[in-house]
């Protein structure tokens, strides 16, 4: 049971990522219906086209709810297929293949995968600061009745970066930790983003030393281990074989998709090294018909260093506590013998809050499409791709294969 490779992405746009105090303003509304003009033009496909979406709902800023209707109706599209998707970081995978899922099944033939991530402007009666409060508990809840509320945030686990601590710590205390091999995730991921006109950190390479000389917000984690969080927003069309035959670039088709949420905060987890992209792509291999021997370029994602070490290790590229010695071992650049992120993934690309995610979809389908430029791979027809949405609770895992 599974996909049978019959929906590809043919097209995509990104707003490139910027600082949120110089990032133009712009209604979510506008920036669907901008980002979706763009992808319809990179695919080669007409508005008309598009009888699906899928949208993220949380932090829309024009509703709340019935945000799919209002997307549509701003668009001037009616959809046979319409998903709103709340998995964090792992949003923009999983968008994807439910496109691919709903187009297999008949039900339309071109999805829209969008999620906006500029600022809107304010409203009169609405307080910046009061906003920039809210987020610094980040994904946690603070409702009354929410166990993180009880149990989380009046002990100090607030945010992401003391949960990934948490877990860098544990993997610490079982495999052992080795600094300067987390540091080289980020620094050869700074390096391919030197080769991405839009990447925030181009023309700032970083070297191994920068990276442990820089701040320790929460050991063992350093401030360049941690992505940046910025403004910014994406879109992905999603259309069915024959759609994709007429496109203008390669189609990347889906074949093989994996999903797994295991908890909400990693207090809860069983065990916080053993995460949730373990089950999510051993599922994407079998329906793919692949192995990680088979992959060319990984896209994983990586909020954090850490986040792409248990991925590595849980994904089966690597066996689990011996991925700081592999990292060191081979060189991850898109010159490389193991090419990752090589639009700088999110680290060094920039992290445009749920949007984020889709930088990893967009660059494999850059890489298949041989769209990729100067960091362009010789024969890149297999792409392993991941999404994490909260504190490595909710996982999800692509194999996206040239057509």
């Amino acid at each position: 049971m599974g996909l049978a490779g019959n929906a590809a992405i043919v097209g995509a746009a990104q707003y490139k990522p910027e600082k949120y105090q110089t990032a133009p303003q712009m209604f979510h509304l506008e920036q669907v219906a901008d980002l979706a003009h763009k992808a319809l033009l990179d695919a080669g496909l007409h508005k008309d086209d598009l009888d699906g979406l899928c949208i993220n709902g949380p932090h829309f800023h024009e509703a709340s709810v019935f945000v799919p209707a209002m997307a549509a109706e701003y668009l001037g599209i009616e959809v046979n297929f319409a998903e709103v998707v709340d998995l964090g970081g792992c949003t923009a995978v999983a968008q994807i293949w439910r496109a691919a899922a709903a187009i297999e099944m008949g039900l339309c033939q071109a999805v829209l995968c969008v999620i906006p991530a500029r600022m809107a402007p304010l409203a009169p009666n609405e307080d910046p600061a009061w906003m920039m409060q809210a987020m610094r508990y980040g994904g946690h809840s603070t409702a009354f009745g929410a166990p993180e509320a009880e149990f989380d945030l009046p002990y100090g686990h607030m945010g992401q970066n003391t949960g990934y601590a948490m877990i860098a710590q544990r993997y610490a205390q079982q495999y052992g930790y080795d600094q300067s091999a987390m540091a080289k995730i980020a620094v050869d991921q700074r390096f391919n983003a030197q080769y991405h006109k839009d990447a925030i950190f181009r023309g700032k390479e970083l070297t191994i030393e920068e990276v442990l000389a820089s701040k320790l917000v929460a050991d063992p984690l350093h401030v360049l281990e941690i992505v940046m969080p910025v403004a910014g927003g994406a879109a992905v069309i999603v259309a069915s074989k024959e759609l994709a035959a007429k496109a203008k670039k390669r189609p990347a088709f889906v074949t093989g998709f994996g999903e797994r949420l295991s908890f909400k905060s990693p207090t809860y987890a069983k065990e916080m090294t053993v995460t949730p992209v373990a089950e999510a792509a051993k599922r994407a291999f079998a329906m793919a018909g692949l192995t990680p021997q088979d992959i060319h370029a990984t896209q994983i994602y990586d909020c954090y260093t850490i986040t792409v070490l248990l991925s590595l290790e849980d994904a089966g590229f690597v066996p689990k506590g011996e991925g700081q010695r592999f990292i060191k071992e081979h060189n991850l650049t898109f010159k490389g013998d193991f090419p990752m992120n090589t639009h700088g993934g999110q680290l060094s690309f920039g992290q445009a809050a749920s949007a984020g995610g889709f930088s990893q979809v967009i660059e494999a389908f850059d890489q298949i499409s041989n769209s990729a430029d100067e960091r362009q791979l010789k024969g890149c027809d297999n792409v392993f791709v991941t999404g994490t949405g909260g504190v490595m609770s909710e996982q999800g895992a692509l194999i996206l294969q040239g057509g």
